[in-house]
């Protein structure tokens, strides 16, 4: 294949804008930040459980308390009822032994169901603070992930301010080179990666692997409008004063 050597040595231009290309591919694919949202979003999701179970455990709680007090409050009715009995003197004395019976166990009752709902109001308000707690630790995990969507989307925005101006170029200069050229670069890019590199030193600038002596002669005979590919990566070696012949 024959190639003007300027329009050959254009090729590196084009090469130098798809590596720019290939770069801001990876990086967008590997950028720390993406791992970064990847933890922050982990962190905020595991602050939010933990937010949740506190609040149902609270929940449950209040239900817990309700329900003791309103059976405390039952007793008390119970025991209001049986003193208003025994002070209207209108019982035998039989009934009067079995209200006086029932009386102690109520205030037995009571005392324990006094005691359970202090322990419960205890709980609730060590509960409550853990309530507080979590609240702000899934703030500051909400914060931490903002922080980190904000520090992604800025970097993801100069790389495709990047890509947009290298592919642009690409645009420019893509319809400068005849099309059999083209496609062989383009062949030998995507499996190899690099399509054109400067031949300089001797040493093939895509793959860094230094041309023996034979190669080197048989280069330096070829006519410089010949296009030559690296016999151990296909890549189109561009010849300059720089390349050692």
């Amino acid at each position: 294949m024959k190639a003007d050597p300027a329009v050959q040595r254009k090729l590196l231009e084009l090469a130098d804008v798809d590596a720019e290309l290939s770069r801001v591919e990876h990086r967008r694919r590997t950028l720390p930040e993406l791992v970064e949202v990847a933890d922050a979003e982990k962190a905020v999701q595991a602050k939010r459980d933990a937010r949740v179970a506190s609040d149902t455990t609270l929940a449950d709680l209040d239900r817990e308390v309700k329900r003791q007090e309103k059976e405390i409050d039952a007793v008390r009715s119970r025991e209001d009822r049986d003193r208003g009995l025994l002070a209207g003197g209108t019982v035998s004395a039989k009934q009067m032994t079995d209200l006086e019976h029932e009386l102690a166990t109520l205030q037995r009752r009571q005392g324990t169901l006094e005691d359970e709902l202090l322990e419960l109001m205890e709980r609730r308000e060590a509960v409550e603070l853990d309530g507080q707690h979590a609240g702000v630790e899934l703030a500051k995990a909400e914060e931490a992930l903002a922080d980190a969507n904000r520090r992604r989307d800025e970097v993801l925005a100069d790389l495709d301010t990047t890509e947009a101006r290298r592919d642009a170029e690409r645009a420019t200069l893509v319809p400068g080179f005849p099309e059999p050229l083209l496609n062989l670069y383009e062949r030998v890019r995507k499996n190899k990666s690099i399509g054109a590199a400067l031949l300089r030193a001797r040493r093939c600038g895509a793959c860094r692997i230094e041309l023996d002596r034979s190669a080197i002669s048989r280069i330096a005979a070829t006519p410089a409008d010949e296009v030559v590919t690296c016999e151990e990566c296909g890549a189109i070696m561009v010849r300059t004063p720089e390349s050692g012949l």
